[in-house]
């Protein structure tokens, strides 16, 4: 292997660039236009422009891709994650055009990358499955037949692909048609399949998952488990090793299952096998036939680099060790830094202040100037930490949240420092409803804190700003202030004797600010000059505006309509999920301003509302 052609964008492509690079291998990053200041892009050895900016333009082109390794002169390619990482038909294309696939090999792929396919090879090998329908014909009646006998709860999922995408639960039969027509949709758009299965749903379980690695010679090892229980909208957030929860017994058993899955479809390469696991039970999810996002946790307490097992292993050499010489040390941490608010809405926007924290692992393609669109997955990098023990780990994970500054737009870092402090996590008993079930309590912790810092952040903003601290002010007489904080006036009169100690803030848009201070994040306006209307907003709740960038999905309503509250009034499709935007009040339509196929821009209105 000599010059290898990264499939891939981001944080992961800059992390194969790295350790191809420490191997002597020479780099090729491909990039979409919305890319063509990404730091994967100048790291590389080289660089091939794809064009286009959404996915299905660049990074899903099979052909664009091939065309670009072969003018590079590339002799390998590796998928990294996500976008083809799973999809056997570019594996057969990149072997068919004489490269090496750094990666399982097709027909693997095909066998384990469908859940359908994947649960019936694990029944066959005693591993154990929960109930469920994976069959071919995917007619509603038949799925609605299915769901009866199996029992709700049912899970709804795609077949193909993964990060949670195409899953839904239900809970009641009344929603399962909307549960299928949306998974089904989101399913088609992010793995072009709209192939779904029926699963019995657990409730309250954990997912944990063990990675898994095979050569082309008949050897295969686990290394050891990742526990994956915090999630929000099916998709991890916190990742650590090894799971709080699962004892030697347990983990022999588990880990044998997912060597004897892989092994049993001729597996090559990095994998990982997925369970949910209630109690000492345990059942197969799914299996992803590439690496995961949350490796790192893996080769922190291993010492082990899983790019260059993968790298090595698609050379044909041989596994570099034996499952009785892996071995595991401390503890390692993860979380996913995304592009997101507290509820989980996705944002877009310019990366105005960047500083990473010292002491930890951060895997990042962050710079200040960088443009967060809505083109791709919200996830900024991840952040690791690896220690001897859990508590030190989490204790070292929160520090290094609060000292991270990333000003421009919204992230979750404040709220996974929360979730990392919390009694239930510290516990170890965070089973996959953790936020469902502490999610509003952690939001009002942060809501709190926000008001306690709203008076030091607004003197930041107001007498210091751009980054600048307020250590000094040249009026000593107390200077008449109005913010506006989540849409809330505060009068306050601040003068030099106060301080704005830590705050750190950058303006957004206009008098829009966004202040940081240790582990705060605060989006404040500052209203002093505002005219009297400028206060209210005589269209709230008359107006439903999109939250974000996004294409326009679905259209649910039309003038005249009247609606009630919670109704959905239209579907978003953004960073690679559909968001449905419902009413927040009853009325009748008064106008639509939207159709289905346009992009929409964050305040943009889409639907009017008049009064019943």
């Amino acid at each position: 292997m000599r010059r290898l052609l990264i499939a891939n964008r981001g944080e992961i492509a800059r992390r194969i660039i790295r350790t191809a690079h420490a191997m002597g291998i020479a780099t090729v990053a491909v990039y979409s236009d919305a890319d063509g200041q990404a730091l994967h892009v100048s790291e590389a050895t080289s660089a091939r422009a794809l064009g286009g900016n959404a996915s299905a333009d660049s990074y899903l082109r099979i052909d664009k891709l091939l065309a670009a390794a072969q003018a590079a002169g590339a002799d390998a390619v590796h998928p990294g994650y996500g976008f083809l990482s799973e999809n056997a038909e570019f594996a057969q294309a990149v072997i068919d055009a004489g490269l090496t696939w750094v990666g399982p090999p097709p027909e693997a792929i095909r066998q384990l990358g469908s859940k359908s396919s994947a649960k019936a090879i694990a029944q066959a090998r005693g591993v154990p499955c929960l109930p469920g329908y994976y069959g071919a014909d995917q007619s509603d009646a038949r799925l609605l037949a299915e769901a009866e006998r199996i029992g709700l709860p049912v899970m709804v999922k795609a077949a193909a692909g993964g990060g949670g995408r195409g899953m839904r639960l239900v809970t009641g039969m009344a929603h399962l048609e909307a549960a299928v027509q949306s998974a089904r949709s989101e399913a088609q758009s992010a793995f072009g399949s709209g192939e779904l299965l029926l699963e019995r749903a657990l409730l309250s379980p954990r997912h944990v998952e063990v990675q898994v690695f095979a050569d082309a010679h008949g050897h295969c090892i686990h290394l050891g488990e990742r526990d994956c229980s915090v999630q929000r909208r099916h998709q991890k957030i916190i990742e650590e090793t090894p799971s709080p929860a699962v004892t030697p017994a347990l983990r022999e058993r588990m880990c044998r299952c997912a060597v004897e899955l892989a092994q049993a479809a001729g597996y090559v390469g990095a994998g990982t096998v997925e369970f949910l696991v209630e109690g000492h039970e345990f059942f197969l999810m799914e299996m992803n036939t590439r690496l995961q996002v949350e490796h790192p946790v893996t080769e922190a307490v291993t010492g082990l680099d899983l790019v260059e097992w993968q790298l090595r292993v698609a050379s044909g050499e041989p596994l570099p060790l034996r499952q009785e010489q892996v071995q595991f040390r401390g503890h390692a941490v993860e979380v996913r830094l995304c592009a997101e608010d507290e509820r989980f809405t996705p944002h877009t926007g310019t990366v105005r202040r960047f500083s990473a924290p010292a002491g930890v692992r951060f895997d990042h393609a962050l710079f200040e100037g960088l443009q967060v669109q809505n083109w791709y997955d919200s996830m900024l990098g991840k952040l690791v930490v690896h220690a001897a023990t859990r508590d030190e780990a989490m204790d070292r994970l929160a520090a290094a949240l609060d000292e991270l500054q990333l000003l421009g737009l919204p992230t979750n870092r404040a709220l996974l420092a929360a979730c990392l402090r919390h009694p239930v996590f510290r516990a170890g008993e965070a089973l996959i409803p953790f936020l469902e079930q502490h999610g509003d309590a952690i939001r009002a912790q942060l809501l709190d804190a926000e008001r306690d810092a709203r008076m030091t952040c607004g003197l930041g903003v107001v007498f210091g700003g751009e980054g600048r601290l307020a250590h000094s002010l040249a009026c000593t007489f107390p200077r008449p202030v109005r913010l506006r904080h989540r849409g809330e006036l505060v009068d306050v009169a601040m003068s030099s004797a106060q301080a704005a100690h830590g705050v750190v803030a950058v303006r957004v848009d206009g008098t829009r600010w966004h202040a940081q201070q240790a582990g705060t994040d605060i989006f404040i306006d500052d209203a002093s000059f505002d005219p009297p209307a400028g206060a209210g907003g005589s269209a709230a709740g008359r107006e439903l505006r999109a939250p974000f960038n996004g294409k326009l999905i679905a259209v649910k309503v039309a003038a005249g309509d009247t609606v009630a509250q919670g109704d959905v009034l239209v579907i978003v499709e953004s960073m690679k999920l559909e968001h449905s935007l419902a009413a927040s009040r009853a009325g009748v339509v008064a106008g639509v301003a939207v159709e289905a196929g346009q992009q929409v821009a964050p305040g943009q209105v889409l639907v009017t509302l008049e009064a019943v």
